[in-house]
């Protein structure tokens, strides 16, 4: 079932049914002030975080969902009938009322049509700023003259902080005022007294303040109480005062707020009027009245959108594919990077699941977000990845929650016991791509404070990493897994040994030795590999069950993973980084990637592991905790998704990489989006697998390393464009049938154009490149030998030479 389509000249996603399987939601603002909208435009609003800056509701888990939100009530003052400018709350018959959701790169726009009466509704938050538009255009499409009456809502939390808000009742039910200070100008306080004391507090500290304006038509009513808009026993379908056909005026005073202004359109048939709500944080006299004259008018608020779009579609011209499949075009050219970029951004702080308990930068996620962006972002990568290292300890491990008011430097170190195995270990992901994204080798140099004291250059900073795992090794000689490996379901006990840990640490020990070559420090380089070739016989000598690589080890010798046992026999992890590693033989890769494809592989992309959980005790795999099929209990794990397609294209199975991409991107589901539920523009955490009841379901949408992985893989494993210190590697792993694409890549400040010929269809192996129009009989384009405008055309072929590279 089909319920929109993807318009990648507009760099937005249309969804053409309102009903859809789950809300469809998208994203606003920034980091300072961000908000989550839906298709039928519930969400919330936020200062800073999710958790504590949240001043507008949402009820989370709710049906019906995403309520309350951004609303737009109409009503036909001639009748007295009235619907919203979405289809939902009101929710009107979808054989008499018309919609259509259009989210783009930080904005939305729903129109709807009912009664001979269309709208239009455009969200976004004007860059760098702290107030949000919502701009309604209502025209009639009718044969007679219309009198409609308009009416907003949003409600407003009692306390920015969740818990206060919706727990600590006895106290946040006392402390809000709402009241009308201007002509078209609303102002809401949370703890007035103190404002009144201390108007110099910032907000969302000591006092927490929103305003509310209306333009384009006068305020003829207000309500700043939420019951007596609403009503005692209405509901956000038929609010009392939409109802009665009138607000109240209310100004609230204690008990509950909502942002409600009331205007009256008369339209001629024909005509079109546009009205505008403005809604900001701060107090409405001292900031909000100073926004709005400046920002409020119509020929502002277009220059405004205008720059929001320009800047946002800016950074997705870092890469442009033209491909034989359109769900890789429209993942790589719009939502993919979008979805890494949104991810970058937010972590996983707030979503329409994550509701604040994960507020400030998950260490290991946040490190390895930096993959999905350094082209499009290079300089906040760049700040963000100083920030990550920032948080290593002197050990070489990390803090695992880097929050807002991180002090690098300054930090107690945690205990001994809350380390985890793998959170820098993805420091070997992270900093090579930068680097060969930027140019900038000499980050490696660059000083960074440990977070709880001292100092040393990142290339220090990549040795501890290293030393923290081998310092910490288990009766195998494998790396202890600890607190826990990136699968915080397994319990190994604390010296328990990871593999998948393991094979992270075989490939820092390999690219750090690359870089020490680099930086002229041979000595370093060989006592990475001695110490690689250590790691290898150990692994070789445990590890391998025969046609596949076991999970881990227990702290009690126990081993996981393994044909023996009747739950978790195979875990998929080991096997992908096995390969991405090189630390499985060739044969071993082969023998355990068909493993993965005869026992993982799904419809709908590839499990964790298989069988699922049931009778193993939870003290060891608290997994089983989850239904079978779902999450880490044998479910599809998105995260893992572009590990199967980037080890798939190492071993040259283009066709299979590109089956494992199909399975899983999520444009790949537009056609069958009942299947799927989730948005078919954005990933998902979690799939169900066929050990579920309700395989191919999937949920947690939006911030998930699986955007990260899925978009890496794509664009730098199968569609082959990947930066080298030195020089521009293109080696592509693509579908046999394939007769070529076109990539336009944006590095180093140069626009390069890239085409990709596949004559002899093979999926793997460059035989020549051209480089404005000279030969080069190697795979990497050195620097020197590209500039801006640079036409580059790969030739594919069965007489492909093997060319060294800088990094796999």
């Amino acid at each position: 079932m089909k319920y929109g389509y993807f318009d990648d000249d507009k760099a937005e996603y249309v969804i053409t049914r309102p009903d859809t399987p789950t809300s469809w939601s998208n994203y606003l603002g920034s980091t300072v002030y961000g908000a989550v909208i839906t298709n039928n435009a519930g969400g919330y609003g936020f200062y800073k975080s999710g958790a504590q800056g949240r001043f507008m509701r949402l009820r989370f888990n709710s049906i019906p969902m995403d309520q309350p939100g951004r609303y737009f009530y109409l009503r036909d003052q001639e009748d007295g009938d009235f619907w919203s400018a979405s289809w939902q709350p009101v929710g009107k018959p979808l054989d008499q009322y018309k919609s259509e959701c259009r989210h783009g790169t930080a904005y939305t726009t729903i129109t709807s049509e009912y009664k001979g009466i269309k709208s239009e509704t455009k969200y976004y938050v004007p860059l760098g700023q702290n107030f949000e538009y919502w701009r309604l255009k209502v025209t009639n499409t009718s044969d007679k003259k219309r009198k409609i009456r308009v009416f907003s809502y949003c409600e407003f939390t009692n306390q920015w902080n969740t818990t206060q808000d919706q727990v600590n009742l006895q106290y946040s039910l006392f402390i809000v005022k709402g009241e009308k200070v201007g002509d078209n100008l609303l102002r809401y306080s949370i703890q007035d007294n103190l404002y009144i004391q201390h108007p110099e507090y910032e907000v969302g500290g000591a006092y927490m303040s929103e305003w509310v304006a209306l333009i384009g038509t006068p305020m003829t009513g207000f309500d700043t109480s939420r019951e007596a808009f609403i009503g005692t026993y209405g509901s956000y379908e038929h609010p009392k005062a939409v109802v009665d056909g009138a607000c109240t005026n209310s100004e609230a005073f204690g008990d509950n707020s909502c942002g409600t202004v009331q205007g009256d359109l008369e339209l001629n048939p024909g005509e079109t009027k546009e009205i505008m709500l403005m809604l900001g944080i701060d107090d409405a006299l001292a900031v909000g009245q100073k926004i709005v004259n400046e920002f409020g008018n119509f020929k502002r608020a277009d220059e405004e959108f205008e720059k929001l779009v320009n800047a946002w579609h800016a950074k997705l011209g870092s890469y442009k594919a033209i491909t034989p499949d359109e769900d890789i075009n429209h993942t790589v050219n719009v939502w993919g990077l979008y979805n890494c970029l949104i991810t970058f951004a937010w972590s996983r702080a707030a979503s329409l699941v994550y509701n604040g308990e994960r507020d400030g930068l998950g260490y290991r996620d946040s490190v390895q977000d930096i993959l999905g962006v350094s082209a499009a972002i290079p300089e906040e990568a760049e700040e963000r990845l100083v920030r990550m290292i920032s948080g290593q300890c002197q050990n070489g491990g990390a803090i695992p929650v880097i929050s807002k008011d991180f002090n690098a430097g300054h930090e107690k170190a945690p205990k001994p016991e809350e380390f985890r195995s793998d959170d820098c270990e993805w420091f070997f992901n992270a900093v090579p791509c930068y680097v060969a994204e930027s140019g900038n080798f000499d980050f490696y140099n660059k000083v960074v404070p440990y977070a709880d004291g001292g100092e040393a250059t990142v290339y220090g900073h990549l040795k501890r990493a290293l030393e923290f795992n081998l310092e910490r090794m288990g009766a195998d000689g494998l790396p202890c897994g600890l607190l826990a490996d990136w699968n915080d379901c397994l319990k190994l006990g604390y010296h328990g040994e990871s593999l998948f840990v393991a094979f992270q640490l075989r490939l820092g020990l390999t690219t750090y030795a690359d870089i020490s070559e680099r930086l002229g420090k041979k000595d370093e380089a060989a006592w990475a590999l001695k110490e690689r070739d250590a790691l290898d016989a150990n692994i070789q000598k445990k590890c391998w069950d025969g046609k596949w690589f076991i999970w881990a080890v227990g702290e009690d010798g126990t081993v996981y993973g393994t044909k023996s046992i009747e739950e978790g026999q195979i875990y998929f992890n080991t096997q992908v980084w096995a390969v991405m590693s090189s630390a499985a033989t060739a044969e071993q890769a082969r023998i355990c990637m068909e493993s993965v494809k005869e026992k993982l592989a799904t419809p709908y992309g590839l499990m964790l592991c298989a069988p699922p959980f049931v009778k193993t005790r939870s003290d060891i795999m608290s997994s089983v905790v989850f239904l079978p099929g779902i999450k880490e209990n044998a479910g599809i794990f998105n995260h893992t998704q572009g590990w199967g397609v980037i080890a798939e294209t190492m071993l040259g199975n283009g066709d299979r990489a590109y089956e494992y991409c199909k399975a899983s991107i999520p444009a790949a589901y537009n056609d069958k989006a009942e299947i799927r539920q989730s948005e078919p523009y954005v990933v998902g955490q979690t799939t169900y697998s066929t050990f579920s009841k309700r395989p191919g379901n999937t949920r947690t949408s939006w911030l998930s390393g699986a955007g990260t992985w899925s978009y890496y893989a794509i664009t730098q494993y199968m569609l082959g464009i990947k930066p080298q210190y030195d020089g521009l590697l293109i080696d592509p792993c693509i579908k046999h049938d394939w007769d070529g694409y076109t990539v336009e890549r944006r590095w180093r400040k140069m626009n390069l154009h890239i085409e990709v010929k596949n004559p002899q269809h093979v999926c793997k192996g460059i035989e020549y490149l051209e480089v404005d129009g000279k030969r080069l009989d190697a795979a990497v384009i050195p620097v020197s030998q590209l500039h801006d405008g640079s036409k580059i055309v790969a030739y594919m072929g069965k007489d492909a030479k093997t060319f060294p590279v800088e990094r796999v």
